[in-house]
Parts: C-alpha cells; sequence; structure tokens
C-alpha cells in the first residue's frame, strides 16, 4: 500500500492500496490493523453514505469527542473535500479536493480539526468512511459549502447541486471564527 499526504495538508494522508488483478478480476486490502496503527487511532464506527449524482455532503465536523474518518468509495465516483478549521494553523481555511471512486480504490484520512465533506460524480455513489469517535448530534457543526472565503471549485454545476436543508442553512467560515471549536 502507498501512503502520502494530500498536496496541501501533511496530516490528511491517502492511502493507494495494491490491487492485483487477473481474469476473474480483482482482490486489494482494504483495511488492516496496520492502517490505525500509521494513523495512531482506533477506528470505532463505520458509515454508508449512498447518494445520487450531483449531492453535495458537507462541510461537516465534531468537536466533542472529534472525529477523523477513514473515507472511500466502493461504488460510483466522488470529490472528496477537506477544510482546515484549525483556527491557529497556517493552512486555516485551505481546501483540498482528492478524487475517489471505485477504480482507484484510495482511501482518505481526515483528522480532527478539518471540516469534511464531498461531491458525488455519479449516480448511486457509496461512500464509507471508518470514523475515530461515534456520532454526537449535539457537538456536530457545518461550514458552508459555497463560502466565498474558502472558493471551493466544484466539478459540477452548482445549479444542479443537491443539499440537505441544514447543509444549506451551514455557518461561515468568519462565523466559526467567532466560537472555534478547534
Amino acid at each position: 500500500m502507498k501512503i502520502e499526504s494530500s498536496k496541501i495538508f501533511s496530516d490528511v494522508v491517502i492511502f493507494a492500496p495494491t490491487v492485483f488483478t487477473d481474469d476473474r478480476g480483482g482482490l486489494f486490502e482494504s483495511y488492516n490493523q496496520k492502517i490505525s496503527d500509521v494513523l495512531k487511532v482506533e477506528l470505532i464506527q463505520e458509515n454508508h453514505s449512498i447518494s445520487k449524482k450531483n449531492v453535495i455532503r458537507g462541510l461537516h465536523y465534531q468537536w466533542d469527542k472529534p472525529m477523523g474518518k477513514l473515507c472511500r468509495v466502493i461504488k460510483g465516483s466522488a470529490l472528496d473535500l477537506v477544510v482546515d478549521i484549525r483556527k491557529d494553523s497556517p493552512t486555516f481555511g485551505s481546501y483540498d479536493a482528492i478524487h475517489l471512486d471505485d477504480q482507484n480504490h484510495h482511501m482518505i484520512w481526515i483528522p480532527p480539526g478539518f471540516a469534511h465533506g464531498f461531491v458525488s460524480l455519479s449516480d448511486d455513489t457509496h461512500f464509507l468512511y471508518k470514523c475515530s469517535s461515534y456520532y454526537n448530534k449535539n457537538s456536530e457543526g457545518i461550514i458552508n459549502l459555497f463560502d466565498e472565503e474558502i472558493n471551493i471549485s466544484y466539478p459540477i454545476n452548482l445549479e444542479d447541486a443537491i443539499l440537505s436543508e441544514k447543509d444549506k442553512i451551514a455557518q461561515s467560515l468568519s462565523d466559526y471564527l467567532k466560537d472555534p471549536k478547534f
């Protein structure tokens, strides 16, 4: 398995598994304990999100028992979005976008201190993420996906974007700074 940091953040880690293929199909290790050892974290919950094309989810974070996420797409294609929300970080407010799909089989680790989201680029995208803490609805925060301070470049026509109601009314990065959690 190849392990590297994202282009922007040294603590956002991309895992590219070795895929063995033949005329029957393919096989790769999607997870083993060595990944948790590299990340120095125990992964205790797994979530499975299913999205239509043009669904955008995020940018979510959890501050009480902060949640790190090891993400991958098992079916379809998505652009994974990571935004640094650590107020004292030199990369605060910066974002990176990593393409995940059922062909490259890459996984990305998003540690606590980052807001996370993704754009579904195909119908029936299945997005899995293993988490370092249990979901806590009472400590979930959301940064606005279209905040001009972050200025994310989306690969879809934004008029076609499908968002949840809570993502539509998320706080700006400036509002987050009034009461930063990281």
